[in-house]
């Protein structure tokens, strides 16, 4: 089946893959737009994934201020080099990270940084809920490891649904966003500095 031009285009602007990716996705998928960009979503990560070793020392401080005024939010974005620092896609990334972490209040930025006294004492208070619900000793670990994974995703930025689309993490919209630019990206640290709090 030929692929027509318009569906390349309207692929493309989709998913801001390249023509010769998006004419090979469409070929493999007969034309279905939807399955071509899943498809290239998956290739995307698994191209991102071989870019994390890459050194990201350049970047830019994203920033929001919420309307009100009263939250405020600054977040270091990394990536390889200045030349993408100054992408405009790469920018609207960090400005839209920074207003995730004004929304959903991230303590940090990978479950790597959350103390281990803090983690142990959330798998303690979990295992004591577990049992005080009468479930057996074999699957309280589980069940531990399975809230352990939620109190995560509550307090780490790259495991939190990101808030424009809950059906994707933080984490894999930064590894779209490597798949699309390509290049290394990474948040370095933020900060969120809310009135009253």
């Amino acid at each position: 089946m030929a692929v027509s031009t318009e569906s390349i285009k309207k692929l493309r602007s989709m998913t801001g893959a390249g023509m010769m990716d998006v004419k090979r996705a469409l070929d493999e998928t007969e034309g279905d737009l939807d399955k071509a960009a899943s498809l290239l979503r998956e290739r995307g990560i698994a191209k991102a994934a071989k870019k994390a070793d890459r050194v990201a020392s350049e970047g830019l401080v994203g920033t929001y201020v919420h309307h009100n005024g009263k939250i405020g939010v600054m977040v270091e974005l990394n990536c390889e080099t200045d030349f993408v620092a100054r992408n405009e896609q790469f920018q609207e990334l960090a400005r839209n990270l920074a207003m995730h972490i004004a929304m959903a209040n991230p303590q940090y930025v990978s479950r790597d940084e959350v103390p281990q006294e803090a983690v142990q004492a959330e798998r303690t208070e979990l295992e004591k809920q577990a049992a005080t619900e009468g479930k057996p000793a074999n699957v309280v670990e589980k069940i531990v490891e399975g809230r352990l994974g939620k109190f995560y995703a509550e307090i780490c930025l790259l495991e939190q649904p990101y808030i424009k689309d809950d059906k994707k993490t933080v984490d894999t919209l930064i590894k779209e966003s490597i798949a699309t630019i390509g290049e290394n990206i990474r948040v370095g640290r933020f900060a969120r500095i809310a009135i009253g709090e």
